[in-house]
Formats: structure tokens, sequence, C-alpha cells
């Protein structure tokens, strides 16, 4: 998915210059938080707090923070956060998936819906763009880890499902349920990944020009800006031209 891969890109370009990073740092530890809450506040014991505390650790979150949002789990005093996914369609109607943790689920609501209308955008009912997108686990590694055949190799040997390779580096696929597995024998094969997670992957894409792109990142901006949501996925697709002039 070319769309997909540069929106990766985007997002990791973004994410290195954003003088902001208290936010992101407080979306990672929400995320542990809860992954420790609902399972084993030990990452060996728990699938789902390793991931969050590898992609807190690839994102330079302090080892003191990350502890600290552990422990948090443990303490009884924190906040319930529920989890919600929200699906709507952006301009020129590319789909949208908003995944949120929230303490009030009419406050998010009401913000999420709100953030859509203001930005060329609708909000729709659950299940409403689901359909263009696959729960995947996505592992992704500098170009300098080796050629696309030893990444290939050693994707296989993984377990992986599909192996995207570009001058950029590599996006690794696999099924959402073996991500810890592959992601472990990536990291004996490969080393230290720069990502590991899980996403929504689109199955078909829109088409955007620059006009579109413009308004598409205004509206993932505004919904990244509330503390409610933990990440943004859309189907776009553009050209090198396009993605040149954002």
């Amino acid at each position: 998915m070319a769309g997909h891969s540069k929106w990766a890109n985007i997002q990791h370009r973004k994410g290195r210059q954003d003088a902001a990073r208290s936010k992101l740092f407080s979306k990672l530890s929400k995320e542990i938080t809860v992954a420790a809450k609902m399972g084993d506040p030990d990452p060996e014991k728990n699938p789902r707090l390793r991931l969050a505390v590898k992609e807190a650790k690839t994102q330079s979150v302090p080892k003191d923070v990350i502890e600290r949002a552990i422990k948090k789990s443990t303490a009884g005093d924190g906040d319930d956060y529920e989890e919600i996914r929200y699906e709507g369609y952006g301009p020129n109607g590319v789909a949208v998936i908003v995944e949120a943790m929230t303490d009030n689920r009419n406050r998010t609501a009401s913000t999420v819906r709100s953030t859509f209308s203001k930005n060329g955008g609708n909000l729709g009912e659950t299940g409403s763009v689901g359909f263009m997108f696959e729960r995947k686990g996505e592992v992704t590694y500098p170009a300098s880890v080796g050629d696309a055949d030893t990444v290939m190799m050693a994707a296989i040997e993984a377990g992986a499902e599909d192996v995207e390779s570009s001058e950029d580096g590599h996006i690794i696929w696999c099924a959402d349920t073996d991500l810890n597995e592959v992601s472990n024998a990536l990291e004996a094969e490969l080393g230290e990944s720069d990502s590991t997670k899980l996403v929504w992957k689109p199955t078909t894409t829109t088409e955007m020009d620059l006009e579109g792109m413009q308004k598409l990142m205004k509206l993932i901006d505004a919904l990244e800006d509330d503390d409610d949501v933990q990440r943004v996925t859309t189907n776009f697709e553009a050209s090198d031209e396009v993605m040149e002039q954002l």
C-alpha cells in the first residue's frame, strides 16, 4: 500500500520534528498503563504491554516515565480508560479510523464528531469504513539493516506475511495475533526495530490531490491534538509530486 507507506513516513518525519513531545509521551504512557492493567504488569508475561513498552522506547520515552506508567496500573487510583474506535470520512471521501482511550465516552464522542464536521469530514457508524482495512502487525526497520532479500528471508523465517522494501526502509507485515512472536524472531535476526505495533492496513485506497491532502492533514492534526485520541489511520493514496508539496 503505497499510500499507507507514505503516511507512515509523514508520521515519522512529523514525529521527529514535533516539539510537543509531552503529548506523544502522554499517549504512549496511557497505552502502557491500560495494557498493564488489563494483564500482567511484567512485560515478559504480557505481550500487549511488551509491545507498548517497545514502541515507547523507540519514541525515546524515558525509562522512568515507562516505569511510572506501569506502576500506575497497580496503584488502584488511576483512571479507568475505555477503548473506543470511531470511523468516518474525511475530504474527498477518504476513510478515517480514530482509536481513542477515554474516561468519558460522551466527551470524546462529542469532540471527535465536532472535529470531523469542522474539517470537511463526517463521522459515521461503527463499521462504516472498517471493512476497507485489515488489522495487521507492522514492524519497521531502517534501510541500513540489510537489502530487500536479506530482510525478506528474515521475515519468512519469522513467520511474517509480507515485506515492503524501499529506499526509506522496510515494512514487515504479519497477522495481528502473531506480532509478538514475529517481532521477537525478527529482533533476534535483525536487531532492534524502528517500530513494532498493531495497525489498520488499508485494503482499498482513495486517491488524493494536493488540496485534498492539505485538508486531510488539517483534519488529522486536529484529531491527534485531542488528548483522548491515541492514533488516526486513513486510506489515502497520493502521488510523489503531491507528497513533496505538502
